[in-house]
């Protein structure tokens, strides 16, 4: 099993281009399901879970090959109604497979997915909704069986009890082919929602947003087209933090400021300092960090829950005190143990975290415990005295291109070893 070995401290001085968005690059492959035809999808992160989705996807009978972030789809129809539990046991975006196959097809059987431990991500939320549009659902051996009722999905007037990406992105998908008008409400609207619409809408699908209300109607088939999937705002996110607790410089390339509107407002208060070097390169750079009081978590456009660990490890030797509460998932802290090991002084009530400065943390050996929490582990690292190392790193590999190449080249001594 590879691990890292980083060499601290160290400072962030470089160019990075960031890749395609991992969170909507998944979703756009799952939707082509939708629909016969072929097209290429680019832009698409080399990744263990792209790779893993590729897998799942070809073993149903569709064809796909994945080359130089490059997906050519060859789509005619699903041979297999199985997702077996070998295929979708590591990623828990396998369950959105669901919708679009049952959309098409009368019936399918699908394991229940796996993923990052990180709090009880309930499937709830989607089997309601299928129900509601005619889907009959069974669990059973650790499989959801799903059987549709009718000969087309029920449109359905639906609010989703929680906000969530996840729901949001499969019954969109489901609904593009259902009978009729589907409004659905109380929907999630990151940037990689959106660009799952626009692909479907490229495609030939009928789908329009209102706040946080989503209407869709239904078509009787959809046309797969080209499309280039946006850069990822968390893996930019990610390296803007590692710069700002490094206190050094940066330039990211391929990046959509916009989709940090939120994040980057706060960054700016802490002492992160932004030029504008073209429309989607910029440069950041960070001296002395302010502490902030009090930091929540919130769905877009509020801070992400996926750059909450990051965030993190930059108060670990900076900003005096500050507090971060966590609102989207109850147990996105099991890599405050791991940050302890450098010597970090963290306090943990409930769903908020107090940080307290210390002068100098020191190189361990540490575990990675999921893919967010992953990376905080690297700056921490970063931040340390001495070599640390890092293991499971399989965690990183799912959702960060290339990131020991791309930190190795900002002057970062972190080298891959297995």
């Amino acid at each position: 099993m590879q691990k890292l070995i980083i060499q601290g401290p160290a400072k962030i001085n470089g160019t990075i281009q960031i890749s395609g968005s991992k969170n909507a690059s998944l979703p756009i492959l799952i939707s082509t399901i939708l629909s016969k035809g072929s097209c290429v999808i680019s832009n698409v992160p080399n990744l263990r879970d792209t790779k893993f989705l590729v897998s799942i996807l070809n073993n149903l009978g569709c064809k796909i090959n994945f080359k130089n972030n490059f997906l050519a789809i060859h789509n005619s129809s699903i041979a297999k109604k199985i997702a077996d539990y070998e295929y979708v046991r590591q990623m828990r975006a396998s369950i959105i497979i669901l919708g679009p196959v049952i959309a098409r097809y009368s019936s399918f059987k699908i394991a229940l997915p796996g993923g990052c431990a990180i709090g009880n991500r309930s499937i709830d939320l989607h089997l309601e909704a299928l129900k509601k549009m005619g889907v009959q659902i069974k669990i059973s051996k650790g499989y959801v069986v799903a059987t549709r009722k009718y000969s087309k999905l029920n449109s359905i007037n639906h609010r989703f009890s929680k906000i969530s990406v996840g729901a949001t992105q499969h019954i969109i998908m489901a609904s593009c082919l259902a009978k009729g008008t589907t409004i659905l409400k109380n929907c999630a609207i990151e940037p990689e929602v959106i660009d799952l619409v626009t692909f479907l809408n490229k495609c030939g699908a009928k789908i329009s947003l209102n706040k946080r209300t989503f209407k869709i109607i239904g078509q009787d088939n959809l046309n797969l087209a080209n499309y280039d999937v946006i850069p990822d705002r968390i893996e930019a996110g990610s390296y803007i933090l590692a710069t700002m607790a490094t206190q050094g410089k940066l330039i990211l390339k391929n990046l959509i400021i916009d989709h940090l509107k939120e994040p980057i407002k706060l960054f700016k208060k802490m002492g992160l300092k932004v030029k504008k070097i073209s429309e989607n390169e910029f440069e950041f750079k960070c001296g002395v960090i302010n502490p902030i009081s009090i930091i929540n978590t919130r769905e877009y456009p509020g801070f992400p829950t996926d750059l909450q660990a990051q965030l993190i490890s930059i108060f670990l030797k900076n900003g005096k005190k500050s507090k971060i509460r966590e609102n989207i998932f109850e147990n996105r802290f099991i890599h405050i143990p791991e940050l302890r090991r450098f010597g970090a002084n963290i306090s943990l009530k409930n769903n908020t975290v107090e940080v307290n400065k210390v002068k100098e943390l020191n190189g361990a050996e540490v575990m990675a415990t999921d893919l967010r929490g992953s990376f905080s582990l690297i700056i921490a690292a970063m931040l340390s005295k001495g070599q640390s190392i890092i293991n499971r790193i399989y965690h990183l590999d799912r959702g960060y291109e290339d990131f020991d190449l791309k930190l190795n080249k900002c002057g970062v001594n972190i080298k891959r070893k297995k």
